[in-house]
């Protein structure tokens, strides 16, 4: 388990989140509506100004979407997943300079979306941040991301030397272990165009043609299929791919706007609400509650970077907030033995749905924290 550059709790964990909810904020007034189906991305304006802009995305489609905001290069500002046919969720993001970006609707949660063209104008907006919580927050949270990472680097490479050796049980019990890592900041990941498919991609959401690299391709070989010939070749490229993580992340130019912080907090919970309630993440492994764990600690990691704006702006959300993630880690104890977790089939189905209240209960306080942080930045 890991050790955070501020004062954290051990976490508890998750499952279905907000499954028919709407997001509303004061925000909402001014949000730009986009409307996506399976096969379109409405934008109801174009153009934005320097600064925090609203989205309120809904969903009239038939498959689970994503909505992205893009810079170039395909990094993303922001993002918001798994949105349920016929609801609404809302997005903050912080634009702080003029130029050309990208609007970028998600069906099914596969591959490059359906992308709009979106133009922001003004004067270059830095975020107002008069005692330097703000800042402080944004360095407190990136170097939690680089700590995590370089965590990653080593695990991942022992992880990668067990296949390799073909000790198949010790790379079982190393999978899950060096998956913590990636999974408590998957949302950065996510931000750097293709790499968490490189990295992270379920057999289920392979497309046609598309090969298969990353996390689960290894947690079949080891659980289903047995050591293949091209096994090591796999091994060998997640230590490329999370390299490449490690040097994206420790590069000089790598900033963290607290807006996005927020939406990581709210980001790495919904992650839990879908595919990691069902089973589906860790189908081969039944490793799923080590996942669980890590996306809610993740997420605790986030919100205690920005509980200083939190305790100034609304101490109440943050009292809220600690209530709900003691009662996650409450429930989550029952399943862990040291830190050993048990199969995830053994969870029985009611065992879930209390899961799922508790996550929801969470994500229902996770989810005000990005207003509170962008009325904070007065951006």
């Amino acid at each position: 388990m890991r050790r955070t550059t501020y004062a954290l709790a051990a976490a508890a964990v998750l499952p279905l989140a907000l499954a028919g909810c709407t997001e509303k904020s004061s925000a909402d007034a001014e949000a730009v509506a986009v409307t996506a189906t399976d096969s379109t991305c409405e934008v109801a304006v174009t153009e934005g100004t320097t600064g925090h802009n609203t989205f309120a995305v809904t969903n009239n489609g038939t498959k689970v979407t994503e909505f992205y905001v893009f810079d170039n290069g395909d990094r993303a500002l922001g993002e918001v997943e798994n949105i349920g046919p016929g609801l609404t969720r809302q997005l903050i993001v912080n634009i702080p300079e003029p130029g050309d970006y990208e609007l970028s609707c998600r069906p099914g949660m596969v591959g490059e979306g359906i992308r709009q063209a979106f133009t922001v104008t003004g004067d270059s907006k830095a975020a107002t941040d008069a005692d330097g919580k703000l800042a402080e927050a944004a360095d407190g949270y990136r170097r939690y991301i680089r700590s995590q990472t370089e965590a990653l680097v080593t695990t991942v490479g022992e992880f990668v030397a067990a296949v390799k050796a073909g000790n198949v049980d010790e790379a079982k019990r190393l999978f899950p272990l060096s998956r913590t890592y990636y999974e408590r900041i998957e949302p950065e990941a996510e931000s750097f165009g293709d790499l968490d498919p490189r990295l992270d991609l379920r057999e289920a959401d392979l497309e046609p043609g598309q090969a298969w690299t990353g996390f689960h391709r290894l947690e079949k070989d080891l659980w289903v299929d047995g050591l293949k010939p091209d096994t090591n070749a796999i091994a060998d490229q997640l230590v490329v791919d999370i390299q490449e993580l490690s040097d994206l992340v420790n590069a000089d130019d790598y900033t963290v706007d607290p807006t996005r912080i927020a939406g990581d907090a709210q980001g790495l919970l919904d992650e839990v609400s879908t595919s990691k309630i069902t089973g589906e993440e860790d189908i081969f492994s039944h490793t799923d509650l080590y996942d669980f764990q890590a996306n809610v600690d993740g997420s605790q990691a986030a919100v205690a970077a920005l509980r200083p704006i939190l305790d100034e702006q609304d101490p109440e959300l943050g009292q809220a907030i600690d209530a709900r993630f003691a009662d996650l880690d409450a429930a989550l104890a029952q399943y862990r033995q040291d830190d050993v977790f048990v199969s995830y089939d053994t969870v029985t189905e009611p065992q879930r749905q209390e899961l799922s209240r508790l996550i929801d209960a969470l994500s229902a306080e996770v989810s005000k924290v990005q207003g509170v942080v962008a009325e904070a930045s007065g951006a």
